[in-house]
């Protein structure tokens, strides 16, 4: 029989203290039962003696500090998982919220989760197609590689991860696909759009998903990431299935935990977050990856909005430290009506050159991905030059650049949400527009690859 405590002497926004408790464990999870008889959900953040300090879920409004009683349930916040979970929608404390059945789970994860031992690490080095080209072919995205996407407010994020929920698959590989995807902290207007997004296309079919809204309790938004990385986690490792996890916006979840630092009166760092926040975010990124001898998978696109368009703010500059590269989206891109506004020169994958290639995508991508980098490069050069000086004091190669640079962005970036190109397709596109240049000026491309793919364009 569990103990029951009526010995709750503070209430500091989410957080509550009960004192005289006995063999209280940190993230322990716990009942609180009011005098009208609801009862919340709660866990233990610290421990100190006989007190405990308890995060309450659904927050402490109504909450009579004589008549509360608390119960200490003695295991952690745990998700009941299956693979009936697919197909379905979760709020994000993991309850459904699509009206259908409740799930009938195979087994109960805790949702902290385990560390992944840096030893039964396997390498990323399988291509995923997202059939976006500025991704697919120039920003590879790797099986089992965290890739951010740094957006800013306005920016069309959401419309860019419905578009890669949809449309991203292992081309390597007969296993089953799946997305797990996190909304944290989201408008319901975002919220319907993603719901309406899914099924309208079908994506529902082999996504769970995980939503956590706006007028939600901010500490919900702090499992939201949890529940869909444990549910992730169950389906790649025990159900063999390659599973894209995406979260939006890891700027809400930053936003709560710095809410719940300040109840806990703990000293700032950066910004006002708290000093461990890179610890924390390493905490959830580093759930991604893959482990030798399980054919699973988990690779991750946590999206964030950078507050001010700052990419040097601790969320981003953080996220960029532990993640493998980032994708930025332009607002000067955005405002000249391409889309999705990717800006590939800032942007980065760093495995990219370990998924792509011969057997993986095709023998000249490495090359072309280079070529097209350096050329954009150049062509950007040459139209400031040119705003600045006129177009007379170009040369005509320099013009063949602005001409290249002006057709990269309307063609090959500004694809649109409803275009899924295969890799094929990136490619050819990309011989196509490096036609513009001089022979002469393609130094980064091999002569072979020349001579079998430059001619055969537009044949």
């Amino acid at each position: 029989m569990l103990k029951e405590y009526k010995t709750v002497t503070e209430v500091v926004g989410p957080l509550m203290v009960v004192e005289g408790v006995e063999g209280a464990k940190y993230y322990e999870l716990v009942e609180i039962e009011l005098q009208t008889g609801e009862k919340r959900r709660g866990q233990v953040l610290e421990v100190n003696g006989d007190k405990a300090m308890v995060q309450i879920f659904e927050g402490s409004s109504g909450i009579n500090l004589t008549q509360t009683k608390v119960k200490f349930l003695g295991r952690p916040l745990q998700i009941g998982v299956s693979e009936d979970m697919l197909g379905r929608t979760f709020d994000g404390m993991g309850r459904p919220k699509d009206n259908g059945p409740k799930i009938l789970p195979e087994k109960k994860l805790d949702i902290t989760g385990e560390a992944i031992n840096p030893v039964a690490r396997d390498y990323p080095s399988e291509f995923i197609q997202t059939g976006i080209s500025a991704i697919d072919h120039l920003n590879t995205l790797v099986r089992g590689q965290k890739l951010p996407v740094f957006s800013a407010s306005g920016l069309p994020h959401a419309e860019l991860a419905a578009q890669i929920a949809r449309q991203a698959k292992v081309l390597s590989s007969d296993s089953k696909f799946a997305v797990v995807f996190a909304a944290i902290g989201i408008t319901f207007e975002e919220a319907n759009f993603f719901i309406d997004e899914f099924n309208r296309t079908g994506a529902i079919d082999r996504s769970v998903l995980f939503l956590n809204l706006a007028n939600d309790p901010a500490i919900e938004r702090i499992s939201t990431p949890r529940m869909a990385l444990t549910t992730a986690e169950y389906l790649a490792y025990e159900k063999d299935m390659h599973v894209l996890v995406i979260m939006t916006d890891m700027t809400n979840y930053a936003d709560a935990l710095r809410e719940i630092s300040a109840a806990r009166k703990e000293v700032p760092g950066r910004r006002g977050y708290p000093g461990y926040l890179y610890t924390d975010l390493a905490t959830l990124y580093e759930r991604a990856g893959r482990i030798k001898g399980k054919k699973g998978s988990i690779t991750q696109i946590p999206i964030l909005t950078m507050p001010e368009d700052d990419k040097t703010h601790p969320i981003p500059d953080l996220t960029g430290y532990i993640t493998e590269g980032q994708i930025i989206l332009s607002r000067e891109l955005f405002k000249r009506g391409i889309t999705p506004p990717i800006d590939v020169l800032p942007s980065l994958s760093r495995l990219k050159d370990k998924g792509i290639g011969k057997g993986k995508t095709r023998e000249d991508h490495a090359d072309t991905m280079n070529q097209l980098f350096s050329a954009y490069a150049q062509g950007k050069q040459a139209k400031e030059l040119a705003a600045i000086l006129g177009e007379s004091a170009l040369s005509d190669t320099d013009k063949k650049f602005a001409e290249f640079a002006e057709r990269f962005e309307k063609e090959y970036v500004s694809q649109g949400f409803n275009t899924n190109r295969n890799i094929e397709e990136t490619l050819a596109l990309g011989w196509e527009l490096l036609r513009i240049l001089p022979r002469t000026e393609l130094k980064r491309i091999r002569d072979e690859y020349l001579e079998k793919y430059l001619n055969k364009v537009g044949e």
